[in-house]
C-alpha cells in the first residue's frame, strides 16, 4: 500500500561516479518539482555504496551543480557509504525470518547450472539465478547473500501501478531469480540499500528514470519482506544521445553546462513536456515550474 501524499517526501539519489549530465538533471528536476508540488520535502541521497566506482569529491561537485540550478535539499545529504550498520541490521532481520541465505555460486557456476538445465540467458545479459544454494551450500564456501523470491506466502509475482507507465507486473522468481543482498566482494547490493534508505528517510514518492523501473518489483518484494511501506513510483522518459542510447556517465555523457543554468533547466523541462516558462532567473522559473507540474496533475 502506497503512503499518503499528505507528508510527501521525494528524493534524488545520484551515484558520485561523475558530474550530473542532462539525463540525471531530468530526474533531479522532476523529483524536486513533484515534492514541491505536494508541499513536501526534497532530499538528496548520495548512493556511494559501490565504493570502487565512486570518485573522491564528486558528491560535492554534484551538490554544487544542484545548488547552481536552485535545487537545494531540505536536509543534509545522506551517504550510503555511512549506512553499513543499518544494512547489516536489515540483513539480520531477513536471515532470522528465513528470507536470506548464503550463496557460494560464482558466475561460472551459475552459467554452468543454466546451461545444464537448458535455460536461456535473462534480459540485460544477466542470468536468472537457478536457486542452486537455496537449500544449502553443498560444501562450497559462502560468497554472497541472496533473498528468496518466494517465502511465507509473499512473492514471486509483484504488481504495482506506476504513475506514468500504468499497471506493471513482474514474476521476480522467473525473470530475475533469488537476487543478491550482499555481494561476494563484501559490498552491499543496491536493492537492499535503496529499500532501507527510502524507509529511513520516509520517502513517499520515488521519481526516477524509466531504466530503473525493472528494479521496482525487487524493491517492493524486499519492502514486504521487511514490513516496510511501499512508496509511490513515477518512472520518467529517458534522455537519449544521437545514437539512440540512454545518456549515462558510462557512455561519455557530458556534464551539465552551467554557464546558463536557466537554459539547462529549460532543456530538462522539455523532456518532461512542461510548457514554456518565461522567467529571468532560476528561482522564479522553478516557482512557475512547480505550478505547471501541479496543474498537469500527474496521478
Amino acid at each position: 500500500m502506497a503512503l499518503a501524499s499528505a507528508a510527501a517526501t521525494g528524493r534524488f539519489a545520484p551515484s558520485p561516479t561523475g558530474p550530473l549530465h542532462a539525463g540525471s538533471l531530468v530526474a533531479a528536476l522532476a523529483s524536486w518539482l513533484d515534492a514541491r508540488a505536494q508541499g513536501g520535502r526534497w532530499l538528496v541521497r548520495i548512493e556511494d555504496v559501490d565504493t570502487p566506482r565512486c570518485l573522491p569529491g564528486m558528491d560535492t561537485v554534484i551538490l554544487q551543480q544542484l545548488a547552481t540550478l536552485g535545487l537545494r535539499p531540505d536536509e543534509p545529504p545522506l551517504h550510503q557509504s555511512q549506512r553499513g550498520a543499518a544494512y547489516g541490521q536489515a540483513l539480520d532481520t531477513l536471515r532470522v525470518a528465513g528470507w536470506a541465505y548464503d550463496c557460494g555460486c560464482s558466475r561460472s557456476d551459475i552459467d554452468a547450472a543454466l546451461a545444464a538445465s537448458g535455460a536461456a540467458r535473462a534480459r540485460h545479459e544477466q542470468a536468472v539465478y537457478p536457486g542452486t544454494c537455496r537449500d544449502g551450500l553443498h560444501g562450497k564456501p559462502a560468497r554472497a547473500v541472496r533473498l528468496r523470491t518466494r517465502h511465507r506466502g509473499i512473492g514471486p509475482r509483484i504488481d504495482w501501478l506506476d504513475r506514468r507507465l500504468g499497471p506493471m507486473t513482474q514474476d521476480v522468481e522467473r525473470e530475475v531469480g533469488d537476487f543478491v543482498l550482499k555481494r561476494a566482494d563484501g559490498l552491499w547490493a543496491y536493492q537492499l540499500a535503496v529499500v532501507v534508505d527510502d524507509a529511513w528517510q520516509r520517502v513517499t514518492h520515488v521519481v526516477r528514470g524509466e531504466d530503473l523501473a525493472d528494479n521496482t518489483a525487487r524493491q517492493i518484494l524486499l519492502q514486504r519482506a521487511l514490513s516496510l511501506p511501499t512508496p509511490s513510483y513515477l518512472h520518467l522518459p529517458l534522455v537519449r544521445g544521437a545514437d539512440g542510447h540512454k545518456l549515462s556517465k558510462q557512455n561519455g555523457a557530458q556534464p551539465i553546462d552551467l554557464r546558463d543554468p536557466l537554459a539547462a533547466l529549460r532543456s530538462a523541462a522539455r523532456v518532461l513536456q512542461l510548457p514554456t516558462i518565461e522567467a529571468t532567473g532560476c528561482d522564479d522559473w522553478l516557482v512557475a515550474a512547480v505550478r505547471a507540474w501541479a496543474a498537469r496533475g500527474v496521478a
